[in-house]
């Protein structure tokens, strides 16, 4: 697996979406900011796609505040409730990596799972699938 250049990455990002907001620091950091509408019936989120050399990829979303569904105590596959980091990929199946675009993986994958998060946000269960874990930063 060949990594593609982040700069392939940022012209591809730009391409998709013309109106993102891009920042790169060379082949080490790429941040994207972004508006999505998943669906035709859906809100507007506001999503952040970072990928740091070190770090890897995640995506969060900024923008709403996401909601718990009736009687539930935690969102489902996220890393963090807090910063509203979204769990997309299996990393140990090695379902991501950097030798894919983002434009066609991380992001239709955040968006699937957005339509995912609203019907289950109406109390009408999770059917997104994946593998359950715990929300990392929520550990004691």
């Amino acid at each position: 697996m060949k990594m593609i250049s982040l700069f392939n990455q940022a012209g591809a990002l730009r391409s998709y979406f013309p109106e993102s907001t891009i920042t790169r620091r060379g082949e080490r950091e790429i941040t994207w900011i972004h508006s999505v509408i998943p669906g035709p019936l859906s809100d507007t989120y506001q999503l952040k796609l970072h990928y740091n050399h070190k770090e890897g990829a995640a995506v969060y979303v900024l923008t709403p505040q996401l909601k718990l569904a009736p009687g539930a105590v935690t969102l489902p596959h996220v890393y963090s409730l807090e910063e509203q980091k979204l769990c997309l990929w299996y990393p140990k199946n090695h379902e991501w990596n950097t030798g894919m675009y983002y434009v066609h993986t991380l992001i239709p994958w955040a968006c699937e799972w957005l339509l995912h998060y609203e019907i289950w946000a109406a109390g009408n269960g999770w059917h997104g699938g994946g593998i359950e874990h715990d929300n990392l930063k929520e550990k004691p």
